[in-house]
């Protein structure tokens, strides 16, 4: 009869707490802390391998975090079986809550591959991974001009000017209203850096902006982004956002299954004859969630589910 040994890892930047457990006793057979090096993981199982049964399995877990898929991917090149672990997905006893440490996270992730308590993420193959990560730096930048703008406006309300133009801000009228308005030499050095920096952005996020519609006709994209676009609100950015997350659909066997990995489902405080339902549960893919959940708003705020104004062309507007 085969024997499986779990391997939960507690992994870190600098270091990897590893523990090992028996399936059919539950008994932890070995726990050390090593550097984080993939080969150490390696080393740690093969001993494990020669100490016990010629046919004891080994399944390696860690939860998804700072490491990404890189671990994972070493893991399975040297020929240990692995998977990363969706956190929001595992249990945790109240003692874990109690005591934390890298040595009893370790254990909690070894029981819950022991379990089976836990859904293991998604591996996207490499192109879809690069292509991810650039439209998460693409959204990164423009959270940077979105700050800005705040940080610019704050600036000009405590100074005592407020905008009597149209409801619409950052518009080119908005920016010539800003550049016209009289200020003490420094507090214009302080306005005209802010104004840069945004037109930086603006310019850098249209180039992004560019580069991912031109990834969205490549073929492995184009039909699958076209059906996304097809939904109202969702535009070409929208749309390789979502895909490039996902990779898969036909992975979710149904909606309410989605809805669950993107933590749009409503949360459920419950006891006896009273129920009660609260906000979303927002666990799951934040990235997913985000960008439907603004795109509803855009939809309903301005009925064609556009980005905002200053994203559309020119420097500012």
């Amino acid at each position: 009869m085969t024997s499986v040994v779990y391997v939960g890892m507690d992994v870190h930047k600098a270091s990897f707490s590893l523990c090992a457990l028996d399936k059919d006793t539950g008994e932890i057979i070995r726990e050390t802390k090593c550097a984080s090096d993939p080969k150490l993981v390696e080393k740690f199982v093969d001993r494990l391998a020669g100490e016990l049964e010629p046919s004891t399995e080994f399944l390696a877990g860690y939860e998804a975090g700072v490491l990404g898929f890189s671990l994972y991917k070493s893991l399975q090149t040297l020929g240990v079986n692995c998977v990363i672990m969706a956190p929001s997905t595992m249990y945790s006893s109240g003692k874990n809550k109690r005591v934390k440490n890298d040595k009893m996270d370790a254990k909690m992730i070894a029981r819950n591959l022991a379990a089976n308590t836990y859904r293991p993420v998604h591996i996207p193959d490499e192109e879809d991974d690069d292509v991810k990560e650039f439209i998460r730096m693409r959204n990164t930048q423009k959270k940077s001009a979105t700050r800005i703008k705040q940080q610019l406006g704050a600036l000009i309300l405590r100074h005592g000017f407020q905008y009597q133009g149209t409801k619409t801000k950052w518009t080119q009228a908005h920016i010539e209203w800003i550049k016209s308005l009289k200020l003490s030499d420094t507090l214009q050095l302080a306005v005209d850096e802010y104004l840069i920096q945004l037109a930086e952005l603006i310019e850098k996020i249209a180039r992004y902006d560019q580069l991912i519609e031109k990834f969205s006709h490549q073929e492995r994209y184009e039909q699958p982004v076209s059906r996304l676009c097809c939904m109202k609100g969702l535009s070409t950015m929208n749309a390789m956002t979502i895909q490039v997350e996902i990779s898969d659909f036909e992975r979710f066997p149904s909606a309410p299954a989605f809805m669950s990995y993107a933590g749009l489902n409503p949360s459920e405080h419950s006891s006896g004859e009273h129920t009660h339902k609260g906000s979303i549960t927002k666990q799951g893919n934040a990235v997913v969630r985000t960008t439907l959940v603004e795109a509803s708003q855009a939809l309903v705020q301005r009925g064609d589910g556009h980005e905002d104004n200053w994203e559309q062309g020119g420097q500012y507007g």
